[in-house]
């Protein structure tokens, strides 16, 4: 049996494998149901789309349709993400997989209204952040020391793989059985996510008991218990901001393109975006020791900002796409990050830490994003997008402290965490680097 301490030895010196991840049964599940789920979760956002705009003919709801199911996001993150540690892992993930599955029927019966339609994607999307802080959670105690992080990129690899993917299915599907035909397919990716999870992953016990507080009374607290913590807090601070500004740039890609006659154009630099963020996770995650991948923390979170000051001088449709492909490479300084957060959180919050991050990730990232299109109302799009490289750079600078690594943190050798493989249950609560930087 591979011990945690004996794996994590090598850290310093090489990076986990990928043959070594997916060699753990229980991620090989989770993995396989997160990648059936992201696509099922993109061809009903597709076909709910042009089901309203079919049944009612406005733009206007269609695009209200297509992001419905982000819209309650943050609602839910706020409100709800307790549930990620009160309740046990695997039941929570069955049971919101068995939860869309019966949202998904009642959509592809046809029997709501529009407006209902929508109303059940948002009621049923306040969960989507429980669902998402409970996997996160779960992860480290599959994978330990850097094979967490390469675990962690590989679910960062296949959300924007998956994506493609659903997009690609969903335009194939609806022409071949329509919108209600691809939604009851989509129901179909629920159970098959159910069915991996229940019957692949171990039933691991519940973080923390519940409170008299309630669930959202306890959502409240423990959040405002993470953020009191100034470790805690510019962790957080350094994973939402220098990325999240520069998703902004992509916020004004069309307007960009049209800009230069090229309105086409507009897939090809999210293509090149989406390209860099998965060439930066595969050569970080893989190819760089974590030693020193966690030294190019801030590094590559200046990359981020950088190319972008180049749309100021409006270049071309090739030269656009080097550019976004070379910034979103840096998107990778995330991975340096993601031990030491792991090792920043109590064991027993650390469910509602991951959701509390992915809460502020998708807000921030929303709304720079409407800020950017906002500015691009009264000044051209290439200048919105060098003011987004700009803000980047400028909260790469204010977080670089928090962005390096702590000169006291444990060495790899010493990481806490779970036997790779082993299926035993995390011993204690992980330790955390030196308390002694307060620099947000």
């Amino acid at each position: 049996m591979t011990t945690s301490r004996s794996l994590a030895a090598t850290d310093a010196d090489r990076p986990a494998t990928f043959r070594a991840v997916l060699a753990v049964p229980q991620f090989r599940a989770l993995y396989a149901s997160f990648g059936v789920f992201m696509v099922g979760e993109t061809v009903k956002m597709l076909a709910l789309a042009v089901l309203v705009y079919e049944r009612t003919g406005s733009p206007l709801l269609s695009a209200l349709a297509y992001v419905t199911g982000f819209l309650p996001y943050a609602v839910g993150g706020l409100l709800l993400t307790a549930l990620a540690d009160r309740w046990r892992p695997r039941v929570l993930l069955v049971g919101y997989d068995l939860l869309r599955l019966a949202s998904v029927a009642v959509l592809a019966s046809g029997v709501l209204p529009p407006a209902g339609m929508l109303g059940l994607v948002l009621l049923v999307g306040l969960f989507s952040p429980v669902s998402t802080a409970t996997r996160n959670a779960l992860l480290p105690d599959l994978l330990a020391g850097d094979a967490y992080v390469l675990g962690r990129s590989l679910f960062t690899v296949a959300a924007g793989a998956t994506q493609v993917l659903g997009f690609a299915t969903g335009g194939l599907l609806l022409g071949l059985v329509g919108p209600y035909g691809a939604l009851w397919l989509t129901a179909g990716t629920c159970a098959v996510s159910a069915l991996l999870v229940r019957y692949g992953v171990a039933d691991h016990p519940r973080r923390a008991a519940p409170s008299d507080q309630g669930v959202v009374g306890q959502t409240w607290r423990v959040n405002r218990l993470l953020l009191a913590d100034p470790v805690v807090r510019g962790l957080l601070l350094a994973q939402w901001l220098p990325g999240s500004l520069v998703v902004a740039a992509e916020g004004v890609i069309v307007p960009y393109v049209d800009g230069l006659g090229r309105a086409a154009g507009a897939g090809v630099l999210f293509a090149a975006s989406a390209l860099g963020m998965l060439a930066g996770d595969l050569v970080l995650g893989r190819l760089v020791a974590p030693a020193r991948r966690e030294r190019l923390t801030p590094w590559l979170a200046l990359l981020l900002g950088v190319p972008t000051l180049g749309f100021v001088a409006g270049p071309g449709l090739a030269v656009a796409a080097v550019l976004f492909g070379v910034a979103t490479f840096g998107f990778a300084y995330h991975l340096g990050l993601a031990r030491r957060f792991l090792a920043a959180v109590p064991e027993d919050r650390r469910g509602q830490a991951f959701g509390l991050l992915s809460t502020g990730l998708m807000t921030a990232q929303g709304v720079a994003a409407g800020l950017a299109g906002a500015f691009a109302e009264i000044v051209a799009p290439g200048t919105v997008m060098a003011l987004a490289g700009a803000a980047s750079l400028t909260a790469t600078g204010l977080l670089w402290r928090r962005l390096r690594p702590a000169p006291a943190a444990p060495a790899d050798g010493d990481w806490p965490g779970p036997a790779v493989g082993s299926g035993v249950e995390p011993a204690g609560v992980p330790g955390r680097p030196d308390d002694t930087d307060k620099t947000p």
